[in-house]
């Protein structure tokens, strides 16, 4: 099982290793600690140079991965090196310098505390936390037993996006054995931003619970878990900071020294840096900045109309989308019925494998008929997935194959006993549409009740047709990406290189360390360790990409994307689609004038779909044999301290799907 350079490189850089980490099992908040930070800041005694707010140098941090669905959690910044102990932290707090400057009250700050102008890049994180923290305290934490109507009310009166979940019945110990009272050291478990509790009211909204029943439930319920929280470092840089923001889709990023959280940073914490009270107030500022640029005319004020090439897909808005398919599997080149060889020359002079029954990859592609998303009418649901079985069960003497072709074929038969039931008991039967992450959850339970020994990567995704809708669920390193045609006249601008197909989406990978991706799996009995590689369904990185006619998906096992680099797969992809005749000399112009007239070309996009896929297995396995080129796990794995060149043989696993806005008649 390996990760991808470009799928997994961004992870590994900017999450896997910002996994929150922990001391003695648990992140702490310390206010004893935020009140000596504050005090010296603002202390300045004794004529000498006052102590930096927050000390540099960079925690010792576990590796597991981020999951997340997508933008959940924030980024905490961490000092390591010389942070005091827990002890030193509460004698520090009882020393008179700090006792004179109350921990939650901290003066108002002095020229000193304004940061010189500099290139706002540039600048620390500890120096903006410093200047947040002596401007205005408040305590960014809230007790894991509160209610959302209660997280709701600390987010507006404290003016906050994000707060640290703490455990208080594990504070109350920690303070009866503290000597001083003051090191709380509260533990931290989790995390909750405004969003958090935004998504979580609108799901409940739609499955038709009261606004009690929704302001009542627990924060801990819908909190990122302590140990999927991504954190950043006092000593990098805004620009640093600002990247991981954005890369992992965050708006509070936590920052931690020593298993502490120092603070949490927010995009708002990042400008203010540059701005200083008078730049703020005043009469001159209010000229110059708001006093012709507040009020807009309600009678002369509208909307501008979307760009041509935005309307153009507007307009088939509420036209159905389908997908044409094509799958293609190759088993590890060095594979037979007796093992795999470990190179060439250990394999044989023998042809390089090719019976897909042999890999341990595994897939399935199902068509369903459900209620669709409003729950209002049945209609077709195309549901997809892949699953890589891990080959180090071999060491057991374990089958890799049996674990993730169970799974996937417990996929199906769930989907099929659905439909199937809705057909037959018609208006009595529960004819919900199942996410990817509850399909993956029941076959999931299936293949552990008939105690199939292994583990396996898998990536779960379901097609809304109606609502141009591509929702997956994946753990591990399999992935989907979605490449789409940029109209010429903003392809230079959105993109490198001279191709208008673009790489529009990348799924996020879930990988606890370089070449070890988080599984899902069953070893005969349940796992209770923390730091295990095992995940849950509710683990899964969980998102929707919203489908544009036209775009490419591809999903694909390790094998692929371990082997070609994603610019590669597009030139591909953009060959197989001049080669068919999708998209021809005139470019997408042309291509949308055809669809105006009502040539869509779907048969031939039905029959041909398998070639591309075809081309991607082939290329991946051309790679993975080839030693004087590195592949891009070879670059991952240098980049992480292992020597590695060529390619990576494996087995591989690509579904191929064109977006047409037609349904195929074709065999």
């Amino acid at each position: 099982m390996t990760p991808s350079v470009n799928l997994a490189r961004a992870v590994l850089r900017d999450a896997a290793t910002r996994t929150t980490p922990t001391r003695g099992g648990c992140a702490t908040y310390s206010i004893a600690r935020m009140a000596v930070i504050v005090g010296r800041a603002t202390a300045g005694g004794g004529g000498g140079e006052s102590p930096r707010v927050v000390r540099r140098g960079r925690s010792s941090s576990s590796s597991s991965s981020s999951a997340g669905g997508g933008g959940r959690h924030g980024v905490v910044v961490v000092d390591s090196s010389t942070a005091p102990s827990s002890s030193r932290v509460e004698d520090a707090s009882s020393s008179s310098d700090e006792q004179s400057h109350p921990p939650l009250s901290p003066p108002p700050p002095s020229a000193d505390n304004l940061l010189p102008r500099q290139k706002l890049s540039s600048v620390e994180i500890s120096e903006v936390l410093k200047r947040k923290h002596t401007l205005r305290w408040v305590e960014p934490v809230i007790s894991k037993d509160a209610t959302v109507r209660e997280a709701i009310t600390v987010c507006i009166e404290r003016k906050l996006n994000g707060m640290m979940v703490v455990d208080e019945s594990d504070s109350a110990n920690r303070r009866a054995s503290s000597t001083t009272g003051l090191g709380l050291n509260q533990k931290c478990v989790g995390l909750i931003t405004s969003r958090d509790i935004l998504r979580m009211m609108a799901a409940s909204i739609k499955a038709g619970k009261s606004s009690d029943e929704i302001l009542d439930e627990r924060i801990s319920e819908h909190m990122t878990p302590i140990d999927r929280v991504i954190y950043g470092r006092p000593d990098e840089t805004i620009a640093t900071c600002r990247a991981i923001m954005a890369k992992n889709g965050i708006q509070c990023l936590p920052i931690l020294a020593e298993g502490r959280v120092e603070g949490i940073l927010t995009a708002r914490d990042m400008q203010d840096v540059y701005f200083d009270a008078k730049d703020r107030g005043g009469k001159k500022n209010y000229l110059r900045d708001v006093s012709d640029r507040v009020g807009l005319s309600s009678d002369l004020t509208s909307m501008a109309d979307p760009p041509v090439f935005v309307r153009q897909h507007l307009a088939l808005k509420h036209a159905p989308l389908y997908l044409n398919v094509g799958v293609v599997e190759y088993p590890h080149p060095f594979k037979s019925a007796d093992g795999i060889g470990s190179s060439r020359r250990n394999f044989g002079p023998q042809d390089l494998a090719t019976d897909p029954s042999l890999s341990e990859d595994a897939h399935f592609v199902s068509e369903v008929e459900l209620l669709g998303e409003s729950g209002n009418h049945m209609q077709k649901l195309l549901y997809m997935g892949v699953a890589d079985g891990v080959g180090s069960w071999r060491e057991y003497n374990v089958d890799p194959r049996e674990f993730s072709h169970r799974l996937m074929a417990e996929c199906e038969n769930v989907l099929s006993e659905a439909s199937t039931q809705c057909s037959v008991v018609g208006g009595e039967a529960d004819c919900s549409m199942i996410s990817p992450a509850e399909l993956m959850a029941q076959a999931y339970k299936r293949t552990k009740e008939a105690n199939v020994i292994g583990s396996t990567t898998v990536c779960v995704a379901l097609f809304d047709s109606v609502r141009h809708q591509l929702h997956f669920s994946n753990i591990g390193d399999s992935g989907i990406i979605v490449l789409r045609h940029i109209d010429s006249d903003v392809a230079s601008t959105l993109q490198r290189g001279s191709t208008d197909l673009s790489i529009a989406f990348v799924s996020q990978q879930q990988l606890k360390s370089f070449n070890h991706p988080f599984q899902m799996g069953w070893t005969g009995e349940e796992i209770v360790e923390k730091n295990s590689s095992f995940r849950q369904a509710s683990d899964s990185c969980t998102s929707s990409v919203h489908i544009l006619r036209g775009d490419i998906i591809i999903m694909a096992t390790d094998g692929l994307f371990d082997n070609v680099d994603v610019d590669d797969i597009t030139k591909i992809a953009q060959q197989w689609e001049h080669e068919s005749g999708f998209i021809d000399g005139g470019g997408i112009g042309s291509r949308n004038k055809r669809w105006s007239s009502g040539n869509s070309l779907t048969d031939l996009s039905a029959r041909s779909v398998s070639k591309l896929a075809e081309r991607l297995c082939r290329k991946a396995r051309e790679n993975s044999l080839d030693n004087t080129t590195d592949s891009p796990f070879a670059l991952l794995a240098k980049e992480n301290d292992i020597m590695w060149s060529g390619g990576m043989p494996d087995d591989c696993t690509v579904l191929a799907m064109h977006v047409v806005g037609k349904p195929s008649n074709a065999l």
